[in-house]
């Protein structure tokens, strides 16, 4: 197939401002009468939905981690029918892990690279002028293989701040796609997981339209339109992955919210029937579903109501006794005896697993996983070597249910957070992204 030209919105780390730039650079596009398909590299499962509000696609990640060579080409096959692909990568440039996982170290760089999109690096110029040219002629270098359109200056002081740092981008030869003046009122509102999720967002569309009449006034979009490109994919008979179950009830939420995009799609095109409900609106899993899939998400914010929602408790138990349950992360813990919350409160939670997790001593858990299923979890056999990421700030204190799978880190190390299963019930705390291969 042909892909559409695209175009990779990177950065040389977090912080910069690239998803300020990405939001506003999808919806200009799309007020522009584009059909614009955005993508994400790396693992982030909270982007997705504010690149969806923005362009009016859903958003797929990709991941060289975690995602073999033909999965990646069925996620790259989502961009059918987009007139161009707009990517967003994951902290800088090059940053990915140490060890090589399917087919890569994770970079975003390396996303680039195999689709041949150019990169559009976004550069906080604020406390430098011609030196951040040498940051940029950097990144270009460093492999030269890697196609480059171009930087946006981002946080510019004043009119003789661009200047001086213009200077320094004529003289390296780095064309300058965009100057954005410094703006405080701007950025996206975080929590311990980054940004919130585009749920949550108070006024998410006013923000999103905000950023494109931004990146309108000061990006050239004619030059950026003009430097996308990529690389076409070989004949290939890559699907998505299959669903694990007819009948998925699937929690969907602000506190359960966090399942990859391209999971649900495969799941869909497979003919999977997914039936979404809501913990937080006490609604009951569906009586007729197959499996329920609780997602991660945020259940520390909302234990009080889950553990109050006893429609929804009820009917996951009920579930439960004849049929498949698997929860991720947060519904991992939701699926536990008990999670205490970050003032020390205890709250009850459904009781199908004995876990028992507590905010009130934060401890960060981040990075890939491979897990090897020691015993099967919905639509995986036992053996099953699987792919995912784990990002958590939550404590074990008790575990006692039959591990899961044996979990490793991206270089091989033993990981504690090994899931748990008893009877039907199955839980992780990394989010799946792909079976592995390699």
């Amino acid at each position: 197939m042909t892909n559409p030209p695209g175009l990779l919105i990177s950065a040389p780390s977090s912080g910069t401002g690239k998803t300020t730039v990405m939001l506003g650079l999808l919806r200009a596009l799309a007020e522009d009468g584009l059909a614009v398909q955005p993508f994400k590299s790396g693992p982030d499962y909270i982007d997705p939905a504010f690149h969806r509000a923005a362009a009016g696609r859903a958003s797929f990640n990709m991941d060289s981690w975690a995602m073999n060579a033909p999965l990646l080409d069925a996620v790259a096959a989502q961009a059918h029918g987009a007139d161009i692909v707009i990517a967003e990568g994951s902290m800088g440039l090059f940053d990915g892990v140490a060890k090589p996982g399917e087919i890569g170290h994770g970079s975003s760089a390396e996303t680039a690279l195999r689709m041949g999109w150019p990169v559009v690096l976004v550069l906080d110029v604020g406390g430098q002028a011609q030196s951040a040219a040498a940051t940029a002629l950097g990144f270009r270098s460093y492999n030269p293989d890697l196609p480059f359109a171009g930087v946006v200056l981002n946080r510019v002081a004043s009119p003789r701040h661009e200047r001086l740092t213009r200077l320094g981008m004529d003289r390296a030869g780095l064309p300058v796609l965009g100057v954005l003046p410094r703006r405080g009122d701007l950025t996206l509102p975080e929590r311990h997981l980054g940004l919130i999720q585009a749920v949550e967002h108070p006024d998410l569309e006013n923000a999103i339209a905000g950023y494109a009449a931004f990146l309108r006034e000061h990006v050239d979009l004619a030059a950026i339109q003009a430097a996308a490109s990529s690389r076409p994919n070989g004949p290939s008979s890559a699907t998505l992955p299959r669903p694990p179950a007819q009948r998925i009830a699937l929690a969907q939420d602000a506190a359960f919210s966090f399942t990859y995009p391209h999971l649900l799609e495969g799941w869909r095109t497979a003919g999977a029937e997914i039936i979404p409900f809501s913990p937080l609106a006490d609604e009951p899993p569906a009586k007729d579903a197959d499996l329920v899939w609780l997602p991660g998400g945020y259940p520390e914010l909302h234990a009080g109501r889950i553990a109050a929602a006893s429609q929804f408790l009820r009917g996951l138990q009920s579930h439960a006794e004849t049929r498949a349950v698997h929860g991720e992360c947060g519904g991992y813990m939701a699926l536990g005896e008990a999670l205490i919350d970050k003032d020390g409160n205890r709250h009850r939670m459904a009781g199908l697993l004995g876990l028992v997790t507590s905010y009130e001593k934060r401890k960060f858990h981040l990075g890939y996983r491979k897990a090897t299923l020691t015993t099967g979890m919905p639509g995986f056999a036992a053996g099953t070597a699987l792919r995912g990421h784990e990002f958590h700030y939550s404590t074990i204190l008790e575990q006692p249910d039959t591990p899961l799978a044996d979990v490793r880190d991206a270089e091989g190390a033993i990981v504690a957070e090994t899931g748990s299963t008893r009877g039907n019930i199955t839980g992780t705390f990394f989010h799946l992204i792909a079976e592995a291969t390699a």
